[in-house]
């Protein structure tokens, strides 16, 4: 009787065996990706100074040095969700200018960061806040900048071909998406008018202020300097 009872014990445990080895641990690209993403959740969140490495690890399951071991620091961790970020939009923005003519490539580029907006809210939340100190990209300026100089080889091509001085293309590039990207910023909030009636608009306004521009604009005030 005893030796039944034996058996069956020792037939539960080998049961129950398989059940613990399925548990199976994370490869290192594994955990370092799931750092990446709780770090990006939580940067969203809270901001830089506001996220501890703490918190990540413990969202993680794992320990502090299992951070430390992968991004070397809270600020490895951010300044890698920042590229990210980066390049996610940046490839968004130029992978949507196909069109040839330049009130269309104006509406591609208007969506392409609305859509960014709306599709990746916790990195666009990332991107417009302050960066640490240490960290030279990733501000809403150097945003702003990246995707101005995606633009402004179109800008300039389409100034030559109607006799503006090219040389300024960089200066209207800038002017163009800064206007999309703080517009898209405050849209982020208040997610009304629809997308595409936020786009017709900026456009509107980009391509109306375009069409009519003088090839020397004058100050109509009295200053002067």
């Amino acid at each position: 009787m005893v030796e039944t009872v034996a058996t069956e014990d020792s037939s539960t445990q080998k049961a129950a065996r398989p059940a613990r080895r399925g548990r199976r641990r994370m490869t290192g690209t594994e955990r370092r990706e799931q750092l990446l993403e709780i770090g990006r959740t939580l940067f969203a969140e809270r901001g830089f100074e506001g996220t501890s490495v703490e918190e990540i690890a413990s969202k993680a399951g794992v320990s502090k040095p299992v951070v430390y071991e992968h991004f070397g620091g809270k600020e490895g961790l951010y300044a890698v969700v920042v590229d990210r970020e980066m390049s996610r939009l940046l490839n968004m923005v130029t992978s949507a200018l196909t069109a040839g003519h330049p009130r269309e490539l104006l509406e591609q580029a208007a969506f392409a960061l609305l859509d960014y907006i709306e599709k990746h809210t916790d990195g666009f939340h990332i991107l417009v806040r302050d960066s640490p100190v240490s960290q030279s990209t990733g501000t809403f300026a150097s945003l702003i900048g990246d995707i101005a100089t995606q633009v402004e080889d179109i800008l300039g091509h389409k100034f030559k071909a109607r006799g503006f001085d090219p040389k300024l293309a960089p200066m209207y590039a800038h002017a163009l998406v800064g206007m999309v990207a703080l517009t898209g910023q405050w849209w982020l909030n208040v997610r009304k008018p629809k997308k595409a009636e936020v786009a017709a608009h900026l456009v509107n306004l980009a391509w109306r202020g375009l069409e009519g521009m003088e090839h020397h604009p004058r100050l109509v005030g009295n200053r002067r300097s």
